[in-house]
């Protein structure tokens, strides 16, 4: 399964402070944005990613990642020239996904929860049609809302309806199939002249391919994109992080634990950064795993 974090539009919604930086390289706690949707992909087990993002801040994210190996990953970049649509990126990026199922985020959705790597693992293993992924929340009408029926069965897709039958808000995670990139090629533009991800959705609905996990109970979800959804996220990752001894969204542990990098490669990752906690964390993190203090080298 091949992965897509789509990074592009403009922040609009946080200026000043976007005005000269993309939104997801503002910190959330002592990470980027970035890193907690690229942390969900991982935890996928998806090592094989694009980040799609604008000309200007491509760079910035090359500076970040890289080519993905010191992670165990391979990570490519693409160009979104402006902002069309959360569906574009299944075109953009469609020499990236060829013919399998592919993992679509968006590089401002925070997810957190108990056994969140199951869950994905679980969903990701043999994707047949559409994986949506559902949250409630307090006013649905800001978002796309999935309605189930009495079975849990999905019956409707609505993109910021007036009056929601439902309050479960479809985050921005999405699993398709090989047929997404053409459903997106075929889409109409919007009255707003974006290509709606809503309506791959309802495409997927309307063949009876499209499925809803309902994230409950134990999960964290939020669209960072704003000042205060940034704050209170913020917030939340400071509080667990002090109060539990572990990291949210830590790329090094989790391709550690994963088998993606060996212990000695993470430990050497986090001597890098070894004047701040988190560096000091990763490397803890890999002596614990490896049994027996790691000297650093290189």
């Amino acid at each position: 399964m091949k992965g897509i974090i789509l990074a592009g539009g403009t922040g609009s919604r946080l200026h000043p402070a976007t005005l000269a930086i993309s939104k997801q390289l503002l910190p959330i706690g002592d990470k980027p944005m970035i890193y907690y949707p690229l942390s969900v992909l991982m935890l996928a087990g998806i090592r094989d990613i694009m980040i799609i993002a604008t000309q200007a801040d491509l760079p910035r994210f090359h500076m970040l990642f890289g080519d993905g190996g010191q992670f165990g990953l391979r990570i490519a970049y693409r160009e979104q020239e402006k902002p069309n649509g959360i569906a574009e990126a299944l075109i953009i990026g469609a020499d990236h996904i060829g013919e399998g199922p592919v993992a679509l985020v968006l590089g401002d959705n925070f997810f957190h929860g108990n056994s969140f790597s199951e869950v994905l693992e679980r969903e990701s293993e043999d994707v047949r049609g559409c994986v949506l992924f559902g949250y409630p929340v307090s006013d649905p009408r800001r978002y796309g809302v999935a309605t189930t029926d009495a079975r849990g069965r999905l019956v409707s897709l609505e993109e910021k309806p007036e009056r929601p039958r439902s309050n479960r808000a479809v985050t921005g995670l999405y699993f398709y199939d090989g047929d997404a990139v053409e459903i997106a090629r075929d889409l109409r533009p919007s009255a707003r002249g974006e290509l709606e991800i809503t309506d791959v959705n309802r495409v997927y609905l309307e063949r009876g391919d499209a499925r809803l996990v309902d994230l409950g109970r134990g999960f964290a979800w939020s669209d960072t994109g704003t000042p205060r959804a940034l704050l209170e996220t913020g917030q939340y990752v400071r509080t667990l992080e002090e109060r539990q001894g572990v990291r949210i969204a830590c790329l090094e542990e989790i391709a550690i634990r994963k088998g993606f990098i060996d212990p000695e490669s993470g430990f050497r990752l986090g001597a890098r950064m070894g004047n701040s906690s988190y560096g000091r964390y990763v490397m803890a993190v890999a002596e614990e795993l490896c049994g027996r203090p790691l000297p650093p080298r290189g």
